[in-house]
């Protein structure tokens, strides 16, 4: 499970440039130099990953020169990044910046007491708060306390698209779920599957889950099992969703042999593109995989997209989005320069020159008023799109199984596939996720 999160997060960057600066100088004279006067020694920690590496280093080397710091790059494979940081952290060698996946990947280190609120330095830079899109902040916050930074691009889950077989079965992109269970009868009876689905692998079945919970109940209700309430995997809102997720697999939303369908060599997104299937509820990294995998696609304008259809008589709101926020930068509570620390992210996340380098690197950065830059660089339209869809979205709930901790995230995923299966029902699902620990 951990693995194809890992592979989906690389095909896309999303775990690109992880930086975590580890400033082993104290400085009192400010924070490019330390007590003696000399240059603060800031060690970078970044995985490796050839499109957004050179930003990291870009941005280090424009503060280095304008603060007089000497800020060093290390990188490290993907696989090895996680275990490293659990080593160093509470050490000597511990980073006084850590990249983290934000939810629950963050909240392990605050529990620890290992992380530094960045509430203080949020207020005495308001600007800073204000340039940050707030759905996404809101995922670097654990007991209500800012404790991570966005430091890549938005990566939301939205409704793939083929324009062609819409065309020529005479239909629109649903706006309603009502609309989406009339669109599977039509492709269902054209002999269209008509929703692609790597049901090998869980993590692409959560986004149902999500999506419709979201819908139904609203985002409190996730929030709620995010915090561990007594009875939150039990609410109403939580059983009906999974009801209507069987409902979509007998009315044979999926195909029959989605079981077998994987994602991470492409069997969904080349179903989907082909015309095998007319729809794809991924995250928007599937545009950078469409693009590789089938470039024709993508050039002759047939991939299209909207928001996940709103749900008639729900709590939720439709504008809400779910999926991966971001990356964070975070704190060492520990670090010996704080104040040095929290200057680098704050005079180089928010940038003109990293912004623009993320851009270029084709991310939607987190940050507000980059809708004329995006309209400027290629794939405007989808980009645009992604843009507004998190900007306008009022909660922007993480991917359930970076939200949940490991253990528990393996438990839903592996409960989830049974559900798909009809191996569990509604009720036996949220009476296992209630016992996991």
């Amino acid at each position: 499970m951990r693995r194809s999160m890992q592979l989906r997060r690389v095909m896309t960057g999303i775990l690109a440039a992880t930086t975590a600066v580890a400033l082993t100088a104290c400085g009192s004279s400010g924070p490019g130099t330390s007590k003696a006067g000399e240059p603060s020694k800031v060690q970078v920690w970044a995985l490796q990953d050839a499109a957004v590496n050179p930003i990291a280093t870009s941005s280090i080397d424009a503060y280095n020169k304008a603060n007089g710091t000497k800020i060093e790059l290390v990188t490290y494979v993907n696989d090895a990044y996680k275990q490293k940081l659990q080593v160093a952290m509470g050490s000597p060698a511990a980073p006084d910046v850590f990249f983290n996946w934000g939810g629950g990947n963050l909240a392990e280190f605050v529990k620890a007491g290992q992380v530094a609120p960045l509430d203080d330095a949020l207020a005495k830079n308001p600007d800073l708060k204000a340039k940050f899109l707030p759905s996404v902040l809101d995922v670097g916050k654990v007991d209500g306390k800012q404790y991570g930074l966005p430091m890549l691009g938005v990566l939301p889950v939205v409704l793939f698209i083929n324009k062609d077989v819409f065309a020529a079965a005479g239909v629109q992109p649903p706006k309603t779920y009502a609309d989406l269970l009339s669109l599977v009868d039509t492709f269902k009876a054209k002999g269209i599957t008509p929703i692609a689905l790597a049901g090998s692998q869980g993590w692409t079945e959560l986004m149902w889950l999500e999506y419709l919970l979201d819908r139904i109940g609203g985002a409190d209700k996730f929030a709620n099992i995010a915090a561990g309430k007594e009875g939150a995997w039990q609410d109403p809102a939580v059983v009906k969703a999974l009801g209507e997720i069987q409902t979509l697999v007998k009315r044979g939303a999926f195909g029959t042999n989605f079981a077998s369908v994987n994602y991470d060599n492409q069997g969904a997104s080349k179903l989907f593109a082909t015309g095998k299937a007319a729809m794809h509820l991924m995250g928007t990294w599937d545009f950078s995989v469409q693009k590789d995998a089938n470039p024709d696609f993508i050039k002759n304008g047939k991939l299209g997209f909207t928001a996940f259809p709103a749900y008639e008589g729900g709590a939720g709101d439709p504008k809400s989005v779910v999926g991966n926020p971001s990356n964070y930068y975070s704190v060492n509570a520990a670090s010996k320069s704080k104040d040095a620390s929290i200057d680098f992210l704050a005079k180089s996340l928010t940038s003109d020159q990293y912004i623009n380098g993320l851009i270029d690197a084709g991310q939607v950065p987190a940050v507000k008023g980059v809708e004329t830059t995006l309209k400027s660089k290629p794939n405007a339209d989808f980009t645009g799109f992604t843009y507004d869809l998190v900007a306008n979205a009022p909660s922007f709930t993480q991917s359930w199984d970076q939200a949940l901790s490991p253990s528990v995230s393996t438990e839903l995923l592996t409960n989830l596939q049974k559900l798909f299966l009809g191996q569990v029902t509604p009720d036996a699902f949220v009476a296992n996720m209630a016992k996991a620990k």
